[in-house]
């Protein structure tokens, strides 16, 4: 009978951690739920797509199969930066129309894969747009360290960026 409540806390412990992919992209610390991620690989020449949102730099060959290709800076509308030995492509899967569909992510660097409790996750900050706030799933803290948890579904959604968020790009004066 002991053994039977302690495999319960097991399975308790296992369902209350989550592991994440934690990425760099200027100057901060950004993590997605490993189950999303494909596969890890260097930047290569991409395809441009005529007509594409901005953030959609286009498209690559990846073992026959054709991705979208989005880079992560422009979707958050950060400033652009060249690419280098470390920047990466993570192939993230998300939920499409009609299912599952492979997007590549642009990122300055990959860090680490980390476990993180529920307990470790606060909500999405309230100070963020609209976009940014429904596209952070929330905060994750671990070694005296601040995560910025995604939510990469909607992240890759397309449609509206952070940029159509802005109040100048609605018309509106900041002051």
């Amino acid at each position: 009978m002991q053994e039977k409540n302690s495999d319960a806390a097991d399975v308790r412990a296992l369902a209350t951690e989550h592991k994440c992919l934690t990425f760099h992209l200027a100057d901060e610390l950004y993590g997605l739920d490993i189950l999303k991620v494909r596969e890890i690989i260097g930047i290569q020449e991409v395809t441009k797509v005529p007509g594409a949102e901005e953030y959609l730099i286009g498209v690559i060959n990846l073992r026959g199969k054709v991705i979208p290709v989005a880079d992560l800076r422009k979707r958050f509308v950060l400033p652009v930066r060249e690419y280098d030995v470390r920047t990466c492509i993570i192939v993230v899967e998300i939920a499409g129309e009609a299912g599952p569909v492979a997007i590549g992510i642009v990122v300055d660097a990959v860090d680490a894969v980390v476990n993180l409790r529920d307990e470790q996750v606060e909500k999405a900050p309230v100070f963020a747009s609209q976009v940014n706030r429904d596209c952070i799933r929330g905060l994750g803290k671990f070694d005296k360290q601040v995560v910025i948890l995604l939510d990469i579904d909607k992240v890759c959604a397309t449609g509206q960026t952070a940029a159509e968020d802005a109040p100048e790009r609605r018309g509106e004066s900041r002051n």
